[in-house]
This record gives C-alpha cells, sequence and structure tokens, in this order.
C-alpha cells in the first residue's frame, strides 16, 4: 500500500492512497486547483485512480473532485443521500459498502452530524492483515476535535446527531487504529483543532475531551461557542452543489 497526505488551502487536508501491486489508486477529497497534483502522483506511482470521494459536500472550499473525476473519467463519488440536493451525476455511497482498490479496501462508514451526508473511509490493507489500518475521518473527528454541527442549521439535533456516529461507529474500533482528519488547525470547520495532521483513536480517546462527554454536555458543548460560517460559504456550496458552475 501506498499513502499521501496533501496540505491543502483553507487547513484543509487530501489523500491520495493505494494498492502498487494492483495498480490502482482513490483520491479524497481534492481542493480545486489541486487536480494536476493528484494526475502526476498517479503518474509517478504507476497506478490509475479509480474512485474520486469527497468524504460530504464542502462548505469551506471549492471541491476538485469532480473535476479530477470528469478528467480521468472515472466515479466520482458521494453519500446517497445527496441524490436530490446535487445537479449531476455521481457514484452513490451507501453505509457499509466496500470499494476494492485492489488489495486495499475501503468500508464506507455513514457519520452524520458536521453535515447529513458526512462519511468516514475505514481502510485496510489486506497484503498487511484483516484489521483495519486507519479511517480517514473528513470533518467528523479531527486531532484533538471534532467537526461543527450547524452548517446544515438545527445545530442542536445535528449536534446529537454527531455523538451518535461518534458513538456508533467509530468509537468501537480499536484504539490502534489510525486517524486522517480532512483538516488540521486554522480550519473553521471546528474549534480547538490541532496543527497535528494524525492521530490514533486511541489517543484521541484519552485527550480529546469531547469524546469522553456524556450525550447532553457533548450537545451544550459543542453549540455554545459557534464559530463564524466560512468566508462565501453559500457560494462555495452552491458550486459543489453543482449550482453554479
Amino acid at each position: 500500500m501506498f499513502f499521501k497526505q496533501l496540505a491543502a488551502k483553507e487547513s484543509s487536508l487530501s489523500y491520495f492512497f493505494g494498492c502498487g501491486g494492483m495498480g490502482k489508486a482513490v483520491a479524497v477529497d481534492v481542493v480545486a486547483g489541486d487536480e494536476d497534483w493528484f494526475i502526476d502522483a498517479a503518474r509517478e506511482a504507476k497506478v490509475e485512480i479509480t474512485h474520486v470521494i469527497d468524504t460530504h459536500v464542502h462548505a469551506d472550499h471549492y471541491s476538485g473532485g469532480r473535476a479530477l473525476a470528469q478528467q480521468l473519467h472515472v466515479p466520482y463519488c458521494l453519500h446517497e443521500s445527496n441524490r436530490e440536493r446535487v445537479k449531476y451525476d455521481f457514484l452513490p455511497l451507501h453505509d457499509g459498502q466496500m470499494l476494492d482498490i485492489g488489495n486495499v479496501k475501503i468500508n464506507v462508514l455513514h457519520t452524520p452530524g458536521h453535515t447529513p451526508d458526512s462519511v468516514c473511509l475505514l481502510v485496510t490493507d489486506k497484503r498487511r492483515g484483516e484489521a483495519p489500518w486507519f479511517v480517514v475521518t473528513g470533518d467528523t473527528l479531527f486531532v484533538g476535535a471534532i467537526g461543527r454541527p450547524d452548517l446544515a442549521g438545527q445545530e442542536r439535533e445535528m449536534a446529537g446527531v454527531l455523538y451518535d456516529s461518534l458513538h456508533a461507529k467509530l468509537l468501537p474500533l480499536p484504539d490502534e487504529i489510525e486517524i486522517y482528519p480532512g483538516h488540521q488547525a486554522g480550519s473553521v470547520c471546528g474549534a480547538g483543532l490541532s496543527g497535528k495532521p494524525s492521530s490514533t483513536l486511541g489517543f484521541e480517546k484519552r485527550w480529546n475531551p469531547a469524546l469522553s462527554m456524556e450525550r447532553t454536555a457533548f450537545i451544550d458543548d459543542l453549540t455554545r461557542e459557534i464559530p463564524p460560517h466560512p468566508a462565501d460559504m453559500a457560494g462555495m456550496v452552491r458550486f459543489n452543489l453543482g449550482l453554479a458552475d
């Protein structure tokens, strides 16, 4: 397996990984303007990008995922709940779906809360073993923080949904699972993000304060001081939904 993390605009983190032996790869959370980086990285690794995935419809940056997928003539993937929202064709992902990327297997986990369509990607390298190795957490779980719940409105309701997603889908995973989030310090998609771009689930369980709270305290804490919305959020969302190409 090969794996690359790209620090992009707006303190975003993008991912390129896959199976070198079988020449297959995925691109995750591509930021507009970085499409050529993924094309060059695939050429250098001598692999084909078979799927381009966004962990959710982003509200803090312009996505380059759809443009990259169109350029490569491969599927652009979002959670299936976006069928009635977006104005373009995409490959719908559903909870529990398994993507085969050679010896690399990606288990799609639907983790709503930051947004209704948020997913995490639980990754296993079959050449390494049967146990999952890491999870790309998008804006659901950061290093030292969690995603903000207010971008879709109804922040208290969404905070409760996020609590349920964390406790049902991520926290039961083994402590040694590595986590790779969608942002690091400087992003407005959460409060208190670390500048460290990765962690382990066990470390976050021990030191991430939100993960040890009871549900009511979690909701109260997450909605007490909500950061300002990203600049030009409405324009970015319209673009990412295909309403303003």
